[in-house]
């Protein structure tokens, strides 16, 4: 029954709690934990509801403003889910795990993540930063390590020496972001959520995630763009 499903049960709070401990989980992996929930807590379980499931959850966290939110890997267009803090900018969040240097070297490779033609800052135009800090000038072998555990904490990914944002924190981040950066963040013209590392259309400027990207031309013998219908050049990922 309706009145039943928007119970919160043990199965919820299991969930929940394990959802906290990793910070953020990839949809397969947010079914499973669903299902095992379920099924530890003798709670019934149907591999469809996993939304309705949430959707429970978030009833019952509304009045702390927390809320769990699914967004999409950049790279390879998964699910995730994230918890998100609505009550506090995710910067003031994380200012009780970081120090004042190690924040403005994250706000600033974000910066330069942000205002990147694809959404990827090098380690080098990074690690240049790290003696310019205005709160306290932080040595290359201390930004390296810092920029380990930003990616080990999951607000960045890196790839080859290339540093982007990970999904929990475009998540998490995203109202922070298109606030912050209105003039450069856009948001995908096929999901609209935020786009980070994008494609931009040569005549009007709209972005797409590259997986939106994949779909949306899949079909389309000649890649047209969805808002002004030129010839989309750029190469299909």
């Amino acid at each position: 029954s309706t009145a039943m499903a928007a119970q919160m049960t043990d199965a919820h709070r299991r969930f929940l709690q394990l959802l906290m401990a990793q910070g953020i989980l990839e949809g397969s992996e947010a079914r499973k934990l669903h299902r095992r929930c379920c099924e530890i807590h003798k709670v019934y379980y149907a591999h469809d509801k996993l939304e309705d499931f949430i959707g429970t959850i978030n009833r019952h966290l509304q009045p702390l403003f927390m809320q769990v939110r699914k967004g999409m890997s950049e790279a390879d267009g998964r699910a995730h889910y994230a918890l998100v803090n609505l009550a506090e900018t995710e910067i003031t969040k994380m200012a009780s795990d970081y120090t004042e240097n190690e924040l403005e070297l994250f706000r600033k490779t974000m910066d330069l993540i942000i205002l990147s033609e694809n959404g990827f800052a090098s380690s080098t135009d990074i690690l240049n930063l790290a003696d310019q800090l205005k709160t306290k000038k932080m040595k290359k072998k201390e930004a390296e390590q810092v920029l380990k555990v930003f990616v080990e904490d999951k607000w960045l990914s890196e790839k080859n020496g290339e540093y982007t944002l990970h999904t929990r924190c475009i998540i998490e981040m995203e109202q922070y972001i298109l606030s912050n950066y209105q003039d450069t963040a856009r948001k995908c013209n096929i999901c609209h959520s935020l786009a980070i590392q994008s494609q931009v259309c040569d005549s009007c400027g709209i972005g797409m995630h590259l997986p939106c990207v994949r779909k949306y031309f899949r079909a389309q013998t000649e890649p047209r763009c969805p808002q002004c219908n030129d010839f989309w050049s750029l190469d299909i990922p």
